[in-house]
């Protein structure tokens, strides 16, 4: 197995309770790590999963919609990466940087999934 992981995958998007939060926005950081097969060693980006199109992904589910809560977001991530990807598993952690009303550096959540 193989593990291949983004940290701090800087992504905008308009999601929050907060109708101001949504109208604003401001940017989410995004931990993905990947769980792969072997199929890389081959050292030929066609056999593995390429980061750059994972954060594609993670972009696109971002602006797809205003999630209100950012539990709801990471697993819409970790479902679309999942699909998209031939990944065993996936972990997604979205941080949200100086949350509304909360004296806290951020707030964060982690979906996992698994192809089986």
């Amino acid at each position: 197995m193989i593990v291949v992981e983004l940290e701090g995958l800087e992504v905008f998007g308009r999601h929050g309770v907060e109708e101001e939060e949504r109208r604003e926005g401001q940017i989410f950081l995004y931990d993905v790590r990947l769980e792969v097969s072997d199929a890389a060693l081959s050292d030929r980006i066609e056999d593995a999963v390429d980061y750059r199109s994972v954060a594609d992904c993670v972009r696109e589910v971002s602006e797809s919609r205003e999630f209100s809560l950012i539990e709801a977001l990471a697993a819409a991530v970790a479902d679309a990466v999942l699909v998209r990807f031939e990944v065993e598993r996936v972990q997604v952690r979205v941080r949200k940087p100086r949350p509304a009303g909360v004296p806290a550096a951020y707030s964060a959540a982690t979906v996992e999934r698994s192809s089986s």
